[in-house]
This record gives structure tokens, C-alpha cells and sequence, in this order.
């Protein structure tokens, strides 16, 4: 038989499963942004010889914006006004 604490807790694991699978589909872009900049900010480090520094603020930019992120990092560490070793 049943009991209310096992529907209680079903219903519980219920919630947190589709709380958890939301939080997933939100921050999904933003991994896949991150991950593309990353990307291209290392092939500028390792074909071009660009040095630039990963901080969590660049990682905020290249999440946020992506390819064109990691070229406005690489541009400001290319000019020396942020982000230089």
C-alpha cells in the first residue's frame, strides 16, 4: 500500500528533477557560447602567439558573447588594455 510520505516524496524528486532539467536548458548557451570562445581564444594563443590572460571575467565575456567575445578579449589583449599577462 501507498503511503502519503512515499507520494510526498515522489512528488518532491518530481520537482527537483524538472527544476534541475530547466537550470540545464538555460545555462546550455551560455556552455556552448563559452566553449566556442574558449576555442578560438586558445588557436589565437597557439597560431598567432597572442597572450591572454583567462580570468573568470573573461570568461563571463567569451560566455556571454561568444565568438565575437573572444575577439573583443583578444583585441583588447592585443592592444595592451586589458587582459595582458
Amino acid at each position: 500500500m501507498v503511503t502519503g510520505l512515499e507520494i510526498l516524496l515522489l512528488v518532491l524528486v518530481l520537482v527537483a528533477v524538472l527544476g534541475a532539467s530547466t537550470i540545464v536548458e538555460t545555462v546550455r548557451p551560455f556552455i556552448a557560447n563559452a566553449v566556442v570562445g574558449l576555442l578560438a581564444l586558445f588557436l589565437a594563443q597557439a597560431v598567432f602567439g597572442l597572450p591572454v590572460t583567462i580570468t573568470p571575467i573573461v570568461l563571463a565575456i567569451v560566455a556571454l558573447g561568444g565568438f565575437p567575445g573572444a575577439v573583443l578579449v583578444a583585441l583588447l589583449s592585443l592592444f595592451g588594455v586589458a587582459f595582458v599577462p
